[in-house]
């Protein structure tokens, strides 16, 4: 038989893992928070999940199959985008108004900046801001959940991090907020069903614990330091949901280790900064956003350097 030398461009070496099996594994890793948050908030949380799913993954078809590009749409990262999204929302928003943070995510954020791997920040977050600023009221229209003992499906409330300013972080036990029966966006309130997630992550090594824990723990020993109850920082609002599955994007974090800490340590002051001293209550999203403008100069500062390379 007839022997050829089969030349090809690097890498030449290739891992087993593929984007499909990173965000098939992270979809889930995000199942637990799902679930809790349909058993909290009810059947809507669910449904809105899925539409929210089910839009992202539609848009970026269409959008590739009009622009005549290859298709993405089983890789699963529009999904991904779509559960983060529906988790930073109110299990109360219209879902028109779901819609457009969809579009945003996917087409203004993802794809018209070249798909997967090349958007500047992460999408989730960007429609979520963009939500929250457009449709302030519906966006901050937090339900109460009935396991609350309220004795009613849902009624509107104040989250723990708007208690925490105005009736006192006493308002909300501990044990009610590690198991989500409060108030906040639908997936961010069960701490314990993220973590779950985190920990699932760890095991199948597809994040490291480097920029949760410094992101978490930032938040907390800044918190202690300004006089803030460090607990109640890390079990309200969306700190745990953003350091363990928004912070982690592979696109929109550093590479390396140590840049990776930087980034974290950036995202946990401006946390703080922005819960305890600015206009909103949280500041994880504003963050994030802010650290993955800079992601792309700390890789520049911390990049490894070649061995025996010429200096610049």
């Amino acid at each position: 038989m007839e022997q050829r030398l089969i030349i090809s461009s690097s890498p030449h070496f290739r891992a087993k893992t593929a984007t499909r099996n990173i965000m098939l594994d992270v979809l889930i890793a995000l199942t637990p928070a799902l679930i809790a948050a349909t058993v909290i908030f009810g059947l809507r949380a669910l449904l809105l999940s899925l539409f929210c799913v089910a839009s992202c993954m539609l848009l970026e078809y269409v959008y590739r199959l009009v622009t005549k590009q290859s298709k993405t749409l089983f890789d699963f990262s529009a999904a991904v985008t779509g559960l983060l999204l529906a988790f930073n929302l109110p299990v109360t928003l219209p879902f028109w108004m779901a819609f457009i943070g969809c579009i945003t995510a996917i087409i203004v954020v993802k794809q018209l900046f070249g798909g997967l791997g090349k958007n500047f920040a992460n999408p989730a977050i960007v429609g979520r801001i963009v939500l929250l600023i457009s449709f302030a009221g519906p966006m901050t229209n937090w339900a109460i959940p009935a396991l609350a003992g309220t004795g009613t499906d849902a009624l509107s409330g104040a989250t723990p991090l708007v208690a925490g300013v105005t009736a006192g972080a006493a308002s909300y036990p501990y044990m009610s907020m590690f198991l989500g029966v409060i108030g906040g966006s639908l997936g961010e309130t069960c701490t314990l069903a993220l973590l779950l997630g985190c920990v699932y992550l760890f095991i199948r090594k597809i994040i490291t614990p480097t920029i949760p824990l410094i992101f978490m723990g930032t938040v907390m020993l800044a918190s202690l330091a300004l006089g803030a109850d460090p607990l109640h920082q890390l079990l309200s609002g969306g700190l745990v949901l953003g350091a363990a599955f928004m912070a982690t994007d592979y696109t929109t974090s550093p590479t390396t280790e140590r840049g990776k800490a930087i980034f974290a340590l950036g995202c946990g002051l401006i946390t703080v900064a922005i819960r305890l001293y600015a206009g909103y209550p949280e500041g994880v999203s504003f963050a994030i956003l802010i650290m993955n403008i800079v992601s792309p100069h700390l890789d520049r500062l911390c990049g490894l350097k070649a061995l025996g390379g010429a200096k610049p």
